[in-house]
């Protein structure tokens, strides 16, 4: 976890298309668990716990991060929210889960495309951080 905080710090955000353009578009392969007309599920390629599923708009519309959310996002926030909640489901959390969205370099942001993690599937910690 340290290399990643590291890397999050070094990298300078990019605004433009990521690589979860190219998950979106279907040019980089991804275990999608759910797909919508508005999210895009799929299994994170680094798992932190047992169940670690990335969310993701399909439609960036400038939302790079939770940090720059404006009032015409509420619509795309809530849809992230909800297919968390599914996806939960699905994968059999009943037990409970953690949402985490990164946000910035020292919120350990390292994709500029606003993102949900999922995590489940055994006892999360406290405090996170």
């Amino acid at each position: 976890m340290a290399g990643e905080k590291e890397a999050a710090l070094a990298a300078e955000p990019i605004y433009g298309p990521t690589i979860f353009d190219k998950i979106i578009r279907k040019e980089i392969p991804s275990q999608v668990v759910y797909e919508d007309q508005k999210v895009l599920a799929f299994r994170d390629i680094s798992p932190q716990a047992p169940v670690h599923i990335i969310i993701i708009p399909k439609v960036k519309d400038g939302l790079s991060s939770l940090s720059k959310a404006e009032e015409r996002h509420v619509e795309a926030l809530a849809s992230l929210l909800y297919a968390a909640k599914v996806v939960a489901k699905q994968e059999g959390l009943d037990d409970g889960f953690r949402i985490v969205i990164n946000d910035g370099p020292k919120g350990c942001q390292s994709v500029y495309h606003l993102h949900v993690h999922l995590l489940g599937g055994r006892q999360m910690n406290w405090p996170p951080g």
